[in-house]
């Protein structure tokens, strides 16, 4: 059940729901999440920032993905979030990621297009999907701070001419997410994202979803979301789940005890997000 996100979120346009990609940080991220997908009976995407990366390293995560994906009785994915070079992207397909992203979102757009052609072109060879950003979704991938201020949005225009030069096979746009933690309630621009999925007939990718309301969610995904990323509120429930256990069993010494509430904290999460995404029961 190890497979490439392609089919995966083609599958979900085509059937008007919406696949979650949930950034994993340990053998308990993964357990947990693997977990929640299989009660739903929904197809899954783990997925880890280079922030990840360099704490574990790409064979390291690879392997334990792996191992849980060739278990599980539903579709698996491992996706490279946020890949910040040409040599990462590459790296990740060499340690059996079947997904990746290029982040070019913070330069130029010539230099954009550049570096996710040249990603791309290796990826297509060997069938393996490219995700690529266009706009700017605000905050940061990795430990980001509270979250203000407004975001640049993708312009159709753009997008229609950056996806026919790059040849990335989905995109992540920027319609008023942002990642970390947000203050106050986030805004989803949905005359944009209709704008774009006007122009574009690949899957489209929503960032900085932690925090989101499920009803904002669902209408994006009704108006051209198939992938729809979280990890801070991962993050949130799994320090929540544990430190709760360790307040109230400060005698503890074995992770095993308080990783337990930590995982399961995970499960309901991701399992309430599948149902919102409407990606239940289509494994």
């Amino acid at each position: 059940m190890f497979v490439t996100t392609k089919e995966m979120l083609l599958d979900a346009q085509a059937g008007h729901y919406a696949v979650g990609a949930f950034n994993i940080e340990n053998l308990e991220f993964v357990m947990a999440v693997i977990r929640a997908a299989e009660e739903r009976r929904s197809p899954v995407i783990l997925q880890t920032t280079p922030g990840t990366i360099k704490y574990a390293s790409l064979d390291y995560l690879s392997a334990m993905c792996r191992v849980a994906a060739e278990a599980a009785s539903v579709p698996v994915a491992l996706h490279l979030d946020h890949g910040d070079s040409f040599d990462r992207s590459v790296q990740a397909m060499r340690a059996g990621y079947t997904s990746v992203m290029i982040d070019g979102s913070h330069v130029p757009f010539e230099d954009n297009v550049a570096l996710t052609a040249s990603v791309t072109k290796v990826a297509a060879p060997l069938d393996i999907p490219v995700e690529a950003e266009l706009g700017k979704v605000g905050g940061k991938e990795d430990d980001g701070p509270a979250v203000e201020g407004e975001n640049p949005y993708t312009d159709p225009d753009q997008a229609e001419e950056f996806v026919a030069r790059t040849r990335c096979t989905s995109l992540a746009v920027g319609v008023g997410t942002a990642h970390g933690v947000y203050k106050g309630t986030p805004h989803i621009e949905q005359g944009v994202l209709r704008d774009i999925r006007g122009r574009l007939d690949i899957p489209l990718v929503l960032h900085g979803t932690s925090g989101v309301p499920d009803d904002q969610v669902a209408e994006a995904i009704a108006n051209g979301i198939c992938k729809v990323n979280y990890a801070t509120e991962l993050r949130q429930a799994f320090t929540r789940g544990f430190m709760g256990y360790m307040s109230e069993n400060p005698a503890n010494f074995d992770p095993k005890k308080p990783s337990k509430p930590g995982m399961d904290a995970i499960a309901e999460v991701v399992s309430s997000h599948m149902d919102n995404l409407g990606s239940s029961h289509k494994a």
